[in-house]
C-alpha cells in the first residue's frame, strides 16, 4: 500500500489528503469545514454520518475509511477519508454556496492524480509550480527538491529493512531531527510558532542542508552496516543525526550564528499565496 500525504488548498482552507490504492482520500472533516464555515467541522460529520444512515445513504459511511493523517499537534493520527467518488457524494447532502466551485476543484486534483500515475515527472513538476506560486526563490526551492528526493531515498531504505511502517519512520525522523538540531520535529515547530504547516517549508537554506545531510548520511550508514529492523535502523538514525549535529555545531562555532531560526514564512506576504480553482 502506497501512501503520501499532502495538503491541498481551496479558497485558503487546508484540505488533507493521502494517496491510498492508487488515487487521493480527501480528510472529510476538512472538506466540512471547507463548504460550511463552521468552527465544529466533527460534530457536523458525525451528525451528518447518522443523518445520511438514517435517510438510506449506508453506502457513504461504509465507503469512509480511517487513515492516518498528521494532526494539529503535529501527530499521525486515524481520520475518516473518503475518495473523490464519495466525497461528491457528501458534498450533495451539505447545502454550501462553495458545493459547486469545490467539486471543480476536486475533479481538477483529482485529475492531476491520473496524470501523475502516468507521468511521475508532473508531481515534481506541479510541486515546484506551487513553492514558486507561493513565492519562495529558485535557489530555495532547488534546495528543498533536492531534500524531497533525499528523503524518499531514505524511506526506501527503512521499507526495505523491515521498518515498520509510518509510526516508526516517525520515531526514526525525530531521532535524527534531535541529533541534528537538538530538537525534535514537533518540538521544531513550537520553536518556529508552526501549527499544521510543513517544518520543512518553513526552514532557511541552511537547515533544509543540515536536514538533508542527517538522511544523507543515515541512509549512507544504513547501507553501510545493512541494518535490518526498528532497533538497527534506530542506531543508524542516531549515528546519522549526529554526522549534521557535529557539522552543525562546528559551522555555529566558527560563524558565530545559529542554524537554528525561529523564522518562518507565515510572516512573509508573498508567501501566503496559494493555488486555487475557482
Amino acid at each position: 500500500m502506497s501512501e503520501t500525504t499532502k495538503i491541498a488548498i481551496f479558497k485558503g482552507k487546508e484540505i488533507r489528503k493521502i494517496i491510498y490504492k492508487s488515487e487521493w482520500w480527501f480528510s472529510v472533516v476538512d472538506v466540512v469545514e471547507a463548504l460550511t464555515g463552521t468552527d465544529r467541522p466533527r460534530k457536523y460529520w458525525n451528525d451528518l454520518k447518522k443523518k445520511l444512515i438514517k435517510e438510506g445513504y449506508a453506502e457513504v459511511s461504509e465507503k469512509i475509511g480511517q487513515l492516518k493523517l498528521e494532526a494539529p499537534d503535529g501527530r499521525l493520527r486515524k481520520t475518516d477519508c473518503a475518495n473523490t467518488e464519495t466525497i461528491f457524494r457528501i458534498i450533495q447532502t451539505i447545502p454550501s454556496p462553495k458545493a459547486e466551485p469545490f467539486k471543480r476543484w476536486l475533479a481538477k486534483v483529482g485529475y492531476e492524480r491520473i496524470q501523475e500515475i502516468e507521468d511521475p515527472e508532473l508531481a515534481t513538476k506541479r510541486t515546484r509550480a506551487l513553492y514558486k506560486a507561493k513565492g519562495y526563490s529558485d535557489d530555495w526551492i532547488e534546495k528543498r527538491m533536492r531534500g524531497i528526493q533525499v528523503r524518499e531515498q531514505l524511506t526506501n531504505e527503512w521499507k526495505n529493512r523491515e521498518v515498520g511502517g509510518d509510526k516508526e519512520y516517525a520515531i526514526l525522523t525525530a531521532e535524527i531531527s534531535k541529533a541534528t538540531f537538538g530538537m525534535t520535529p514537533s518540538q521544531y515547530k513550537k520553536f518556529k510558532s508552526l501549527k499544521r504547516e510543513n517544518l520543512r517549508d518553513h526552514m532557511n537554506d541552511l537547515e533544509l542542508i543540515f536536514s538533508m545531510l542527517g538522511e544523507a548520511s543515515t541512509t549512507e550508514i544504513t547501507r553501510h552496516k545493512n541494518t535490518k529492523g526498528f532497533t538497527q535502523n534506530k542506531k543508524a538514525a542516531i549515528e546519522g543525526g549526529a554526522v549534521s549535529g557535529n557539522a552543525r555545531r562546528e559551522l555555529e562555532r566558527k560563524s558565530g550564528k545559529k542554524v537554528s531560526t525561529k523564522q518562518n514564512y507565515l510572516t512573509k506576504p508573498q508567501n501566503q499565496k496559494s493555488l486555487e480553482v475557482e
